[in-house]
């Protein structure tokens, strides 16, 4: 199989392995395809944002795991599945003939670290980066949050772009919440899922309860759901909410 090589680039790709090529090609697909739901959802301007999904390996570690992305400073006019690229967990373009996004360190650190997720996505959304440019977190006073985010939406460390710190901020403050969604301080949401499309999601619902409880706040302080509904809640909506299986 011939590879390319980015350009200014001297080293050959490595490639994906012949075993991965069908997985890789799906989920250059979904990927290209849910891009195109942050623009919509007004989650994005200019070529701001990301999505990835993980493309897992036989090895039961997932050392082997792959990520697509869409490559750096791409218009989602753009974005096709031809143009995504393929990165391993380490970062390291794989396939693709641009430079991958430049959150793709953050990514790659999250599915190393997280192996649950399967899905990444990082907007700059209005109200979502506008707690973050506060440092708050997002009280939990609507029944949505209980159900989405399990609580409150925290806060990570700021952290600048260009290596893992990013990434080691998500893991770290995610760990310690049910959210699915973590807004970096100074910087934006970042959130996570078990595919691509279930981290969209939460950054769709990441916005909307940011917005919400942003205009609650105008009329005056919002009121907390107590935990135990929270708890009750989050349960209900993880494990009963929505088409259940059928049984005979």
């Amino acid at each position: 199989m011939t590879t390319s090589t980015p350009t200014g680039s001297a080293t050959p790709l490595a490639g994906v392995p012949a075993e991965l090529r069908a997985a890789v090609d799906a989920a250059k697909e979904r990927v290209a395809a849910l891009h195109a739901e942050l623009p919509r959802w007004e989650l994005v301007v200019w070529t701001a944002g990301n999505v990835s999904e993980r493309v897992r390996a036989a090895a039961e570690d997932g050392s082997q795991d792959l990520l697509v992305i869409k490559p750096s400073g791409v218009s989602y006019d753009d974005i096709t599945p031809e143009a995504m690229v393929v990165c391993d967990l380490d970062g390291n373009l794989v396939e693709g003939d641009r430079s991958p996004s430049s959150d793709t360190a953050a990514h790659a650190y999250v599915y190393r670290h997280m192996p649950e997720v399967g899905g990444v996505v990082h907007t700059h959304s209005t109200y979502a980066t506008a707690w973050a440019a506060r440092g708050e977190a997002v009280p939990c006073v609507l029944t949505m949050m209980a159900d989405e985010f399990g609580g409150d939406i925290p806060v990570g460390p700021f952290a600048l772009i260009g290596d893992d710190s990013i990434g080691r901020g998500i893991v770290e403050t995610l760990r310690e919440s049910r959210s699915p969604a973590v807004l970096m301080r100074n910087h934006g949401p970042f959130t996570i899922g078990k595919d691509a499309r279930a981290a969209v999601k939460a950054a769709v619902m990441c916005e909307e309860v940011a917005r919400t409880v942003h205009v609650s706040r105008q009329l005056g302080e919002p009121t907390r759901i107590a935990q135990s509904d929270v708890d009750s809640l989050y349960a209900r909506y993880q494990n009963v909410y929505g088409q259940q299986p059928a049984t005979r």
